[in-house]
């Protein structure tokens, strides 16, 4: 084994450490920075709401499609040159989102954007792991689980600040000094790896891509089409269907697959993949679910979120620098534990919040609940991959990669549509306890609610109950998410101990 691979004798760790961190907090940030932006966007170039959400989807899907080739291109191209590529490539297609004058010009750039985005957060992991000897692997995936659990959270936040104080443009410009200091940093201290001659299978890649990507429509566009009532839903979920049950036949079958079979043989790797599509639907689904229901119900400014939301990304670069430490005596099939644990009894506790909240009970279930998953995700990194032979290390970490973002994908979809759904059945319920046979409704509509008009009255009243029923159709969603992080713990026992 050479010493890239083992990672001992490998100089200038450290700068090798905080080049390829750049490169994976900026496209990690990317991926909820622009979220926040979107009101203003749509306003700048003149599009609907259904148009500007193309924003979003163009590059999830495109990223998506992407990220399961870059262990066939590390090691076609070599694995350094791709990064430089990938990090060239995102940089200027950043640049030119944040000048992009049209609809039309800012999708096609998100798309290339995705496309090279794709590989930097995979590429980020397996530098790491090949450059520190295994017994340092757990300090390894704290740094670099740094980068990819905090991008997400502060996305939103720095993206509100930039968008509040600047404009929506700086969401895509900011990136140009990190991805100039990313990309001299590999240039000069990351060391190439050896290119290996392998046929690409076009077939296994297309049935691949048209699974992902069919998948990925159908989630992000589904609630807005109503789901199964819309017939391009459908047409997409089918597609995806087929087309995966295809691949998986394919890879059995085929001589040089597009991913090898004996990826899967790797017990750990099955499992870790298990784990980080539950921390997937977990993290972000979160995310997703509380911006709209501090701002949408509580009133909370776009700023004052981001204030909120921003202490889940302290706990979570706490307990990742402190678990880096832990793993080389504590065992990490425990840590897992501990972790989902916290981030359970979170989840618990923000299913009983109500639209009275203090920020201060948001801001400690959030330190709870990052600190959780910092707990999970160090540990989960680190024995995912401590029995895959290093030969198949680029192309499990792009799995890795890309099932959390299925995993996120999939938990903001159901949990949105969730959300929906039981906010139309919460408000049904509560209305039928409101008729005019009560006396507080009677005494509401006849006073007017102080504004001398009934209706005016009656238009209040709705609105509350509306806003009631949507707060539990939000905490329904957060009870669910915790009763699922809590019955996936039983599976930790199917680790091997590392």
């Amino acid at each position: 084994m050479s010493e890239q691979a083992t990672g001992s004798g490998v100089a200038n760790r450290g700068l090798i450490t905080v080049s390829i961190m750049l490169a994976t907090i900026m496209q990690t940030v990317d991926t909820t920075i622009a979220n926040v932006a979107l009101p203003n966007m749509q306003g700048s170039m003149s599009a609907t709401s259904e148009q500007i959400a193309w924003v979003l989807t163009s590059y999830i899907v495109a990223a998506a499609i992407m990220t399961p080739m870059t262990g066939f291109l590390a090691a076609r191209m070599g694995r350094k040159k791709l990064f430089m590529t990938a990090v060239i490539g995102f940089t200027v297609t950043s640049m030119l989102c944040g000048i992009a004058t049209s609809l039309e010009e800012m999708v096609l750039f998100r798309i290339l954007q995705g496309v090279f985005g794709a590989g930097l957060v995979p590429l980020s992991q397996s530098v790491l792991l090949d450059t520190y000897p295994k017994e340092k692997h757990g300090s390894a995936m704290a740094m670099w689980g740094v980068g990819v659990m905090i991008g997400p959270i502060l996305g939103p936040t720095l993206g509100g600040y930039l968008t509040e104080y600047y404009n929506w443009r700086w969401v895509f410009l900011i990136n140009l000094p990190f991805g100039v200091l990313a990309l001299v940093g590999i240039f000069l201290f990351v060391e190439e790896t050896e290119k290996v001659s392998r046929r690409f299978d076009l077939f296994g890649f297309a049935l691949l891509s048209l699974a992902i990507g069919s998948l990925q429509l159908m989630l992000d566009r589904g609630q807005s089409l109503d789901w199964f009532s819309s017939m391009e839903i459908i047409i997409e979920s089918l597609v995806a269907a087929l087309c995966l049950y295809m691949f998986i036949a394919h890879m059995m079958t085929a001589k040089e697959p597009f991913l090898e079979p004996g990826l899967f043989k790797d017990r750990n790797l099955v499992l870790g993949l298990v784990f980080i599509f539950i921390v997937g639907v977990v993290l972000l689904a979160t995310l997703a679910l509380l911006p709209p229901f501090l701002q949408n119900l509580m009133g909370f400014p776009v700023i004052t979120t981001g204030e909120v939301l921003a202490p889940r990304g302290i706990g979570s670069m706490v307990a990742m620098i402190v678990v880096g430490r832990l793993l080389s005596v504590v065992d990490a099939r425990l840590l897992i534990g501990i972790g989902l644990m916290l981030v359970s009894v979170s989840l618990f506790q923000m299913a009983q919040f109500n639209l009275d909240i203090s920020p201060w009970a948001l801001v400690q279930t959030g330190l709870i609940q990052g600190a959780g998953l910092g707990l999970v995700f160090v540990p989960l990194s680190t024995i995912t991959f401590s029995t895959l032979a290093t030969r198949y290390r680029t192309e499990g970490t792009s799995m890795f990669s890309l099932i959390r973002n299925i995993g996120s994908s999939i938990g903001i979809s159901v949990m949105v549509a969730l959300a929906a759904r039981s906010t139309q059945t919460n408000h049904a319920v509560l209305g039928e306890q409101l008729t005019h046979y009560r006396d507080p409704v009677q005494r509401l509509l006849e006073e007017g609610g102080g504004l001398g008009s009934a209706d005016q009255a009656l238009a209040i009243l709705n609105g509350e109950l509306s806003r009631q029923a949507a707060a539990i159709g939000y905490l329904n969603d957060f009870q669910l998410m915790a009763w699922m992080t809590l019955l996936a713990i039983p599976l930790i026992l199917l680790f091997r101990k590392l």
